[in-house]
């Protein structure tokens, strides 16, 4: 694309495909961070509508460690 020119409809076409799948990515990470932290830290039988100290505690270390496994999947640490 020269600069200054709109995109084509095919540029555009491709641009929605690859911010479509970078959506599909993060939700799928969003994903499998909850299902970990949530098997990991909450108890199986719910006794409080809210969590409380060592679960919070737990989740806060577990998206932690999480994070930064992912970052050193992808060779960085990654912004939160």
């Amino acid at each position: 694309m020269a600069a200054g020119a709109a995109p084509t409809n095919l540029q555009k076409e491709q641009m929605f495909g690859l911010a479509e799948k970078e959506m599909e990515y993060r939700v799928d990470l969003f994903n499998r961070l909850t299902h970990t932290c949530f098997d990991k830290c909450i108890e199986k039988r719910h006794k409080d509508a809210e969590l409380n100290m060592g679960e919070n505690s737990c989740i806060d270390r577990c998206v932690s460690k999480y994070w930064q496994e992912i970052g050193q999947l992808l060779g960085n640490q990654p912004k939160m």
